[in-house]
């Protein structure tokens, strides 16, 4: 027997008491909206409280990998479930926890990242290995090592932290002048020139390796990475890279940083590492960083930092399943021929006359809306959100980052569906912009 839902109770009592984020609450509130009520998943699908099936075109905020109601991510979380759903990571230790870091330092060769930090989300993945950075110069004698440095139009997440590192300014100029020191540049070539980047006090650069995610799935040219790991090593610098998108197969390797074989000195993962399913992240580093946080408790270098869920063992199960997932299933292997799918499929966008530019990696596109004539919708008429809302109408549940339209399935998308999105994407795009 299905539940039976009752929507408008539903609506009313979220406009009472919710605060969505990113979301403009006077709009969401207003008497014509209507929120949608999403109460069931299987698959690459998800459902509404009136029965509506949709394409989960962006993993549900970028997070589910194989699909919702995964039989064998269910079955981890039940079985955890009847052992114990949270111990305290303080003092005490779990088998799901232990499990899950040993097979996260297993992907690197060597061993080489061979200690893993757990926390809750990406931002308190970022905001860990800055502040571990930073105590790591403290430690080996360097206060003045401190300042970070980050790129233009990135985005690391909201914890003041992170925050700080980010070039987004409609979501981190109200924290200005709250920061950590950041300098930001667009490219490694800037470094050459950085006051204080070489043996001075720049701690860390900061990136999300291959393509930015909230600056609208932008692209960085390839071997860039290469470059300034390169640029990194020989100023004395660490690299961080922000995996928390890029992360378990997105980009058609597990990590994107494996495309152009560069190990960081701290690895940032979070959103896919439980499949989609519950809050965990990973904040992975080398044995050179954790030794020096080695000591007698009055030399005062223990990392004081830390969450309450920290080493959650509902999320280590369910964060286990999902590698096992890879393993068992082939994932990697049978996405090669999908990515080659998704790009002919995307190709087939490039007549529509609004479409300016299509950016696409593995299996993360985005779509770039504008006038015929290149020039840019003016950011309050809401283009992207428009038309996301019109794909609805096609079987698409998908978010813009502004007019930039994301499609970003589950990994476990049929070629079918894949068409079907793409097709939604073409009829929105129709229904709110006509024809040139």
């Amino acid at each position: 027997m299905r539940d039976v839902w009752n929507t408008a109770e539903l609506e009313v009592l979220d406009k009472a008491h919710l605060w969505h984020p990113f979301t403009p609450m006077r709009d969401w509130c207003e008497l014509d909206h209507h929120p949608l009520v999403l109460v069931r998943g299987e698959g690459a699908m998800l459902e509404d409280s009136e029965g509506r099936r949709y394409l989960d075109g962006n993993s549900s905020i970028w997070t589910n990998i194989h699909g919702h109601a995964h039989p064998a991510i269910n079955q981890a979380i039940r079985d955890q479930l009847d052992r114990v759903a949270h111990v305290s990571f303080l003092g005490t230790t779990n088998s799901p926890a232990i499990q899950l870091a040993t097979k996260l330092t297993g992907f690197f060769s060597k061993n080489y990242l061979s200690r893993v930090f757990l926390s809750d989300d990406g931002s308190t993945a970022i905001e860990a290995a800055m502040k571990m950075a930073v105590q790591f110069w403290q430690n080996q004698g360097h206060p003045k090592k401190s300042r970070f440095v980050a790129f233009d139009r990135a985005y690391h997440g909201d914890t003041l932290g992170a925050a700080s590192l980010g070039g987004i300014g409609a979501f981190h100029k109200r924290v200005a002048g709250h920061e950590f020191p950041v300098t930001r540049i667009s490219a490694p070539a800037e470094l050459d020139s950085l006051p204080g980047f070489h043996h001075g006090d720049v701690a860390a650069v900061v990136i999300e390796p291959l393509l930015q995610g909230a600056a609208g799935m932008r692209l960085w040219p390839t071997g860039m990475l290469r470059e300034l790991r390169q640029k990194c090593d020989a100023a004395g610098v660490f690299l961080i890279l922000d995996e928390v998108m890029t992360g378990f197969g997105r980009t058609g390797k597990m990590f994107a940083c494996q495309h152009e074989e560069v190990v960081p000195d701290f690895l940032c993962l979070a959103k896919g590492l439980t499949g989609g399913y519950l809050p965990l992240a990973a904040t992975l580093t080398t044995e050179r960083v954790f030794s020096a946080f080695l000591g007698d408790v009055a030399e005062g270098k223990t990392f004081y930092y830390g969450h309450s869920y920290s080493g959650n063992p509902l999320g280590c199960a369910a964060a286990l399943a999902n590698l096992e997932i890879f393993e068992r299933e082939e994932t990697l292997q049978n996405l090669a021929p999908k990515i080659q799918i998704l790009a002919h499929l995307l190709d087939g966008l490039r007549d529509i006359p609004f479409v300016h530019e299509i950016r696409h990696l593995g299996f993360v596109a985005g779509i770039e809306v504008r006038r015929p004539d290149g020039t840019e919708f003016p950011w309050a008429d809401r283009i992207g959100a428009n038309i996301c809302l019109a794909a609805r109408r096609h079987g698409l549940l998908t978010r813009p980052v502004l007019d930039t339209i994301v499609f970003m399935p589950p990994l476990c998308t049929t070629a079918e569906q894949l068409k079907t999105g793409t097709h939604a994407i073409r009829q929105a795009i129709g229904e709110v912009l006509g024809s040139a």
